[in-house]
């Protein structure tokens, strides 16, 4: 559901700095938010700071929220500690790798470029639906 950003309310949170959030911001941007926020039924966020800063660096009226019912305060604790806890970044290898990927689709070699214009070539010749 889309909460509007002036509606939530941050209180105390174990995180204290959202850091730099520039490269966060440019991919919602571009791709729009993925993962939703998640808050309680009075608004207060519970998970997904960063996003909602980001949100606001955008410049955006709403953000994409799960709302959650009430729970032990250990439980929302819990729940923000697990969110920020079990991330696993990628390693610098998988990284190389995964640009290395989006380069080679970016920027196709010679022969990828001439089966790619044989693929289209047929599509087009044999498009379902076409008679």
């Amino acid at each position: 559901m889309q909460i509007a950003l002036k509606s939530i309310k941050i209180r105390r949170r174990i995180r204290k700095d959202v850091g730099d959030i520039t490269g966060l911001a440019e991919s919602m941007a571009k791709y729009g938010q993925l993962h939703p926020i998640i808050i309680n039924r009075k608004n207060v966020l519970i998970a997904g700071r960063r996003r909602l800063a980001a949100a606001k660096y955008l410049s955006w009226n709403t953000i994409n929220a799960i709302v959650i019912h009430e729970k032990a305060a250990g439980d929302m604790l819990e729940l923000e500690l697990d969110e920020n806890m079990h991330r696993s970044a990628l390693t610098r290898d998988e990284v190389e790798d995964g640009l290395a990927r989006l380069e080679r689709l970016r920027n196709p070699g010679f022969f990828r470029r001439i089966w790619n214009a044989i693929v289209r070539f047929f599509r087009k010749i044999f498009r379902p639906g076409t008679e």
